[in-house]
C-alpha cells in the first residue's frame, strides 16, 4: 500500500514539474507573439485553437458532460486562466520585458493559496500572513522602483494577471478532486470556445503578411502547450500528488522563465530581478508552510 502510494505521489510530482516547465515558456513566447500580433487577437486566437483541440479530444474519448453544479466553477476557471491571465499578460508585455514580468509570477503560489483559503474557509497561522505581506511588499517595492510610466502600467497589469490566475488555479484545483485532471481545463476551454471564435474573427488583422515565423511559432506554443498540454500535466500532478504539495512547484517558474528570457530573447536579467524573485520565493515558501 505504501509503495503504491509513493509511486502515485512521485507521479504527481513529475507531472506537476513538467507542467511548470511548460508554463515557464509562456511569457517569453507571449513576448515574441505580441511583437507581431495584437494582444486581444492573440488571446482569443490561442484560446480558440486550444478549445478546438479540447473539443476534439472530448468527443473522441467520449467524455461525459460536466454536471450542472460545475458550470459556474468552470466559468471561473475559464475567465481566470483561459481569458484573464493570457489577455492581461499580453497587454503587460507591450510595456515590460518578459524577464521583468516573470518576477511577478513569484506571487502565483501565494495568490492561489489565498483563494484556496478563502474558498475552503481555512484558518492559517499568523505566520502565513506575515510571509504573505512580506512577499507582497517586495513585489510592490520593485514595481514602484521603476520610474517609467509605461513600466508602471505593465506592473499593474501583471499584478491583475496574477490575481485572476490564482483564482482560476484554485477553482481548477478544487474541481480536480471531482473530475479527471485534464477534463477541467478541457471543459473550461470548450465553455469559452464560441465566444473566443467570434472574438478572434472580430479582432483578426486585415493581413498576416507582416507576421513573422517566430510570432506564428510563439502562437502555436501558447495555444498548444500553455493553454492545454501544460494544464493536462499540471492538474494531473495536483490530483495525484496533492494540491498543497505539488502546488509548491510553481516556485520554480520564475527561475525557469528568467533563464528562458535570457536565452531566447537575450533580455538582461539584472541582479535586482534575481534578488526580488528569490525573496518572493522564500516568502511564498514560508506562507505555504503555514497555510494549514
Amino acid at each position: 500500500m505504501n509503495s503504491a502510494g509513493d509511486k502515485t505521489s512521485l507521479s504527481g510530482w513529475l507531472n506537476g514539474l513538467l507542467g511548470v516547465v511548460i508554463f515557464s515558456g509562456s511569457l517569453p513566447a507571449t513576448r515574441i507573439a505580441v511583437q507581431d500580433f495584437d494582444p486581444f487577437f492573440l488571446t482569443f486566437a490561442r484560446a480558440s485553437l486550444a478549445g478546438a483541440l479540447a473539443l476534439v479530444l472530448i468527443l473522441v474519448l467520449r467524455e461525459k458532460r460536466p454536471p450542472a453544479a460545475q458550470i459556474v466553477p468552470l466559468m471561473v476557471v475559464s475567465l481566470g486562466v483561459v481569458v484573464g491571465f493570457p489577455l492581461l499578460t499580453a497587454l503587460a508585455l507591450q510595456h515590460v520585458t518578459a524577464a521583468h514580468s516573470i518576477v511577478f509570477l513569484g506571487l502565483l503560489p501565494l495568490m492561489t493559496a489565498i483563494f484556496a483559503v478563502l474558498r475552503g474557509k481555512e484558518r492559517p497561522a499568523r505566520a502565513f500572513w506575515i510571509f504573505s505581506v512580506l512577499g507582497s511588499l517586495l513585489v510592490v517595492g520593485f514595481a514602484l522602483s521603476q520610474s517609467a510610466a509605461l513600466s508602471l502600467t505593465g506592473d499593474l497589469l501583471m499584478l491583475a494577471a496574477v490575481v485572476v490566475c490564482g483564482l482560476g488555479y484554485a477553482e481548477g484545483a478544487a474541481l480536480t478532486r471531482e473530475s479527471g485532471g485534464w477534463q477541467v481545463i478541457g471543459c473550461a476551454l470548450i465553455l469559452a470556445l464560441p465566444f473566443m471564435v467570434v472574438a478572434s474573427c472580430l479582432t483578426m488583422p486585415a493581413s498576416f503578411s507582416s507576421v513573422g515565423i517566430s510570432a506564428w511559432t510563439a502562437l502555436g506554443y501558447v495555444s498548444l502547450f500553455s493553454m492545454l498540454i501544460g494544464f493536462i500535466f499540471w492538474y494531473k500532478g495536483l490530483a495525484r500528488g496533492g494540491i498543497a504539495a505539488v502546488g509548491q512547484l510553481q516556485l520554480l517558474q520564475p527561475f525557469l522563465g528568467l533563464g528562458l528570457s535570457a536565452t531566447l530573447l537575450h533580455e538582461k536579467v539584472s541582479p535586482v530581478m534575481l534578488f526580488i524573485t528569490l525573496g518572493v520565493i522564500l516568502c511564498v515558501a514560508g506562507s505555504r508552510k503555514f497555510s494549514r
